[in-house]
């Protein structure tokens, strides 16, 4: 799926030639013949970006991940014939497999690599070669456990992420980043990586598996998954850290986490106290996104091009009739990336290039979000120059389909023909300042006091156009360097125990004793509960 949007073109500059001018050039009278001044050419129009956009999941699992309860095929049908995703990535745990993608049991444990090779890349091969998903693109990943930290995905060598070259550099990296016994390596793995040093227990060593990613495979990416489900896993100066390391590979948060069947919304199950409110969702949205003026306002404030995007981190839907986890890849969560390509590298490009915004339960399928100075313009990613007093015209168009995929009862396969509607977008700014350094006070700070609400719109500020797209416009004034960014809701601004001033409050865990009634609560939860977030558009001061 692709939606394709018109683009302003400057318009073009013609000099004036005067009728003295035009009579002399003719021969008509006048005194001298004097050779008619050339013409001004015409500017050089503006180069129109190509490219479309996409819609995929970065983070889901099969049997060969220890905790997941679904089958590789399954979760190729969910994702392609069933919600129509253009792209997929399998990111099974980076632990041992004892079972193959279609559940059977090995009778042993083998390393994540060996059963890549052995189990998941074949099968993905293979429906590759078949067509089985025209147009599609599928690869694998891996969810490794980040010493000290919690989960990141990583996404190894994506020029050519399914080539034998890749699967040595993923054995290489379970090798020298996990405490995996050294016996069930290769034999020539291990010698050939034998003056290399382990690395697999400090903060450090997770530097190192970073620096190692970027000096040796900088085709590749680090994802920061759920990372404030569990309390101080992660502090901001460590983020700053692992950012000034490797912006190349690390530039990206799953801040609208997946598991969202989960009762405790998304798995963050700590004790539902004051002291862990920032180990919550908010409205499914990790706090670190969605607090207003938190940390990823910190980083955007830096100028950081660090992007957010919504996964759905699947393992199943439910299991056993009692326990619950998550939608499958495109049911719920999606993220829309603009890409020139049909690869894995055009992928990559597409969200190192920030144009890509995450959505939850279908509540919009398309948005473009546009700042222009004049006639110089940028969307998502790209940065705008204004100077101080220039007036900025945001231009915002979003569309929201006819129906969603909630089904009631759940997994019955009937659908609730629920119209997601969009209530309200607030268009956020925020200061940015240079990055701080890391031996100062400031490189520990997770807030930015300036962000803050520029404006909010209702239905009664937009209008529809003759595509179906809802069109904001909003004109303000630059005063030096800022971000701009976009957050939109199924909510009002003010909702018991889900909305407060227009800020999500923290999801409560749906605590209901039978297990199909509560599979059902915790669906509507969801559904009643919708939010897409955009990335950024940063502006600097001329």
């Amino acid at each position: 799926m692709s939606f394709l949007f018109p683009r302003n073109t400057r318009a073009s500059l013609l000099s004036a030639i005067t009728l003295a001018t035009f009579l002399s050039a003719c021969g008509g009278s006048g005194s001298s013949s004097s050779p008619a001044p050339e013409p001004t050419p015409e500017p050089t129009p503006e180069p129109q970006p190509t490219g479309s956009w996409s819609a995929g999941d970065l983070h889901v699992h099969t049997y060969q991940s220890d905790d997941a309860q679904v089958s590789l095929e399954s979760v190729l049908e969910d994702a392609f014939t069933r919600y129509d995703l253009d792209w997929l990535t399998i990111s099974n745990h980076l632990r041992t497999s004892y079972r193959d993608h279609d559940g059977a049991e090995l009778g042993e444990s083998i390393p994540f690599y060996q059963a890549l090779i052995d189990h998941e890349m074949p099968y993905l091969k293979q429906a590759l070669e078949q067509d089985r998903y025209p147009g599609a693109l599928i690869y694998s990943s891996f969810e490794w456990d980040m010493p000290t930290h919690d989960h990141v995905n990583v996404g190894i060598g994506m020029d050519a992420p399914m080539s034998e070259a890749n699967l040595r550099a993923v054995a290489e990296f379970e090798y020298l980043f996990t405490t995996r016994d050294a016996g069930l390596f290769d034999p020539a793995l291990v010698e050939r990586l034998g003056d290399q040093p382990r690395a697999n227990t400090t903060h450090e060593d997770a530097l190192t598996a970073l620096r190692w990613l970027r000096d040796n495979h900088p085709d590749s990416y680090m994802l920061l998954n759920h990372p404030s489900r569990y309390t101080g896993k992660y502090t901001i100066a460590q983020i700053r850290e692992m950012h000034d390391l490797a912006p190349d590979q690390f530039f990206a948060i799953e801040g609208m986490v997946g598991n969202q069947m989960e009762p405790d919304r998304g798995g963050y199950a700590e004790a539902y106290v004051e002291e862990n409110l920032s180990s919550r969702t908010y409205g499914g949205t990790d706090y670190l996104v969605a607090q207003l003026g938190g940390t990823w306002d910190a980083l955007l404030g830096e100028g950081r091009r660090i992007w957010n995007l919504a996964n759905s981190d699947y393992h199943f839907t439910t299991a056993q009739g009692r326990y619950s986890s998550g939608y499958a890849p495109g049911e719920y969560a999606k993220t829309y990336v603009w890409k020139d390509g049909e690869d894995a590298s055009a992928l990559l490009e597409g969200l190192r290039g920030g144009r890509l915004f995450g959505v939850f339960g279908d509540l919009i399928d398309a948005l473009e979000f546009r700042a222009a100075n004049g006639d110089r313009g940028t969307v998502m990613g790209g940065t705008l120059n204004a100077a101080p007093g220039d007036q900025v015209t945001v231009t915002i168009r979003f569309r929201s389909p006819e129906t969603n995929h909630y089904e009631y009862p759940l997994e019955s396969g009937q659908s609730a023909y629920m119209k997601p509607t969009v209530d309200h977008v607030d268009l956020i700014v925020g200061d940015v300042q240079a990055p701080a350094r890391p031996d100062s006070v400031a490189y520990q700070s997770a807030s930015n006091p300036s962000t803050r609400v520029l404006a909010r719109f209702t239905a009664n500020d937009w209008t529809v156009d003759e595509d179906g797209y809802s069109v904001i416009t909003h004109t303000f004034t630059a005063s030096g360097d800022q971000y701009l960014r976009l957050r939109g809701t199924n909510l009002a601004v003010n909702v018991p125990g889900q909305m407060k001033d227009g800020e999500p409050l923290p999801d409560a865990k749906v605590e209901v004793a039978n297990d199909a009634a509560r599979f059902d609560a915790i669906n509507a939860r969801n559904y009643n509960d919708l939010w897409f977030y955009s990335n950024p558009i940063f502006i600097t001061a001329e």
